[in-house]
């Protein structure tokens, strides 16, 4: 089998993700088109339990970045990233009389397909500012600061 480097493309895909395409959409809306350092920024205050998986299809994509293509994660930037329909879990609900009241618990596939020209960053857990511990606060003050200072530093370039 002959492959060709004109043809390959960074690619990482979720599957199977216990949510809403809907709800996944309006986050991924959001970081379409921008650098990947400024989506890991968007991604980290946005409020939304969608924010984690998408989190991690970044970092996955900027691994197969780095390892596959030699690619630099501050190179890169989200060119096409789309979110698809799943299969649904179906469940039944007790009701009156011995019946059973349909549930379909939707489920979502993002797949994420970019050019050589990708870059991708920083694998990393998922930590919420809004509900911090307070032996944690100074340490998320940090991250903060840093993230401040580049967006400052980009600002400048413009």
């Amino acid at each position: 089998m002959q492959t060709n480097t004109s043809n390959k493309k960074i690619r990482a895909v979720a599957k199977h993700i216990h949510m809403s395409p809907h709800k996944i959409r309006r986050v991924i809306s959001q970081i379409r088109g921008r650098s990947y350092e400024q989506a890991l920024m968007i991604l980290e205050f946005m409020p939304y339990r969608a924010c984690n998986p998408i989190l991690q299809l970044l970092s996955s994509a900027a691994a197969n970045a780095n390892h596959n293509f030699g690619l630099s994660k501050t190179n890169l930037f989200i060119n096409e990233i789309q979110v698809d329909k799943g299969t649904f879990l179906k469940r039944f609900q007790p009701r009156a009389q011995g019946r059973g009241y349909p549930i379909h618990k939707p489920t979502c596939h993002i797949t994420k397909i970019n050019p050589l020209g990708f870059r991708l960053g920083i694998t990393q857990n998922h930590c919420s500012y809004w509900f911090a511990k307070p032996k944690n606060i100074l340490r998320f003050l940090k991250k903060i600061k840093k993230y401040v200072t580049v967006l400052n530093c980009m600002c400048k370039n413009i």
